[in-house]
C-alpha cells in the first residue's frame, strides 16, 4: 500500500513507494532506515563519540537489523587463519613505503578515493596501509570486526565485487554502509600457501561504481604484488 509525505509532490510520492517497494519495505520503514544512515553519517563526519552508541540504538528500536549480515566467525576464528596472520609479525607494525606504493597505485589505477591493505584479527581490522584515508595515529589504524567489510572476502577466500552496497541485500545494513564510507567496494584476499586468507587488498568508494573484469584484474595482479612481500611467493 502506498504511502505520501507531507510537502512530496505527487512525483516525489509515486518515486518514495516505489523505492521502498523495490527495497522490500513499506514506506515508514523506508523513510526511518534512510533518517538513520544520515543520522549516522553526520555524527561519523563530526567525529561523535556518540556514533555507536547511536548505531546501537537504532538496531534496538528496529531501524535496522543486527543480523543482517551472514555469520563468517567460524572461518574468522579459525586457528589456522589466525596462527597464518600472526606468523606475518604485521599486526600493529608501523606502515612502510613498500606497502604505500601499492595503496596508492592500486586506487590510481582503480580511479577509486580509498584504497588499503588490511589485516583482519579475530576482534578488529588493522590496516597495514591506506590511501585516501586518515589513519595518522594508532587509534585510526584499526576499526572492530563490526565494521569490517573485508572480513567477507577473507571469509570466502575469493574475490568480493559490490558496485552499489546500498541495494545488495546482504551489505545495505553493514554498518560502513550506513553511515556512507562505503558504497562501492572491491577486495582481493590475500593468501598464503595453505590458502589461509590474512586480510585483503581493497578499493571502495563513496559512491555507485561498476567494477569490470579488468578492475578485478588489476587489483587481483597489485595483491598478488602484497601477496609476494607478505609471503615470499
Amino acid at each position: 500500500m502506498s504511502s505520501s509525505v507531507r510537502k512530496f509532490d505527487d512525483w516525489l510520492n509515486r518515486a518514495l513507494d516505489e523505492l521502498a517497494r523495490a527495497a522490500g519495505e513499506d514506506v515508514e520503514t523506508y523513510i526511518f532506515r534512510a533518517v538513520g544512515s544520515r543520522m549516522l553519517h553526520e555524527l561519523k563526519h563530526d567525529r561523535s563519540p556518540d556514533l555507536e552508541t547511536a548505531r546501537a540504538h537504532l538496531v534496538e528500536v528496529g531501524v535496522f537489523a543486527e543480523d543482517a549480515m551472514p555469520d563468517v566467525s567460524s572461518v574468522i576464528n579459525d586457528p589456522e587463519r589466525l596462527q597464518a596472520l600472526y606468523a606475518t609479525g604485521l599486526l600493529d607494525s608501523p606502515p612502510e613505503e613498500m606497502y604505500d606504493r601499492i595503496t596508492r597505485a592500486a586506487a590510481d589505477a582503480l580511479d577509486a578515493p580509498s584504497s588499503a591493505v588490511t589485516l583482519v584479527d579475530s576482534d578488529r581490522q588493522f590496516f597495514k596501509s591506506a590511501a585516501g584515508m586518515d589513519v595518522s595515529t594508532d587509534e585510526e589504524r584499526q576499526t572492530p570486526l563490526s565494521r569490517s567489510v573485508c572480513q567477507y572476502a577473507v571469509a570466502n577466500g575469493t574475490p568480493l565485487v559490490i558496485d552499489d552496497a546500498r541495494v545488495d541485500p546482504a551489505f545495505r545494513l553493514h554498518p560502513a554502509v550506513v553511515d556512507g564510507t562505503v558504497v562501492a567496494y572491491l577486495g582481493i584476499p590475500l593468501l598464503d600457501k595453505a590458502e589461509n586468507a590474512i586480510g585483503t587488498l581493497c578499493v571502495f568508494d563513496s559512491r555507485p561504481r561498476q567494477w569490470r573484469p579488468g578492475h578485478v584484474q588489476v587489483l587481483s595482479d597489485l595483491a598478488a604484488l602484497v601477496g609476494e612481500r607478505i609471503f615470499g611467493h
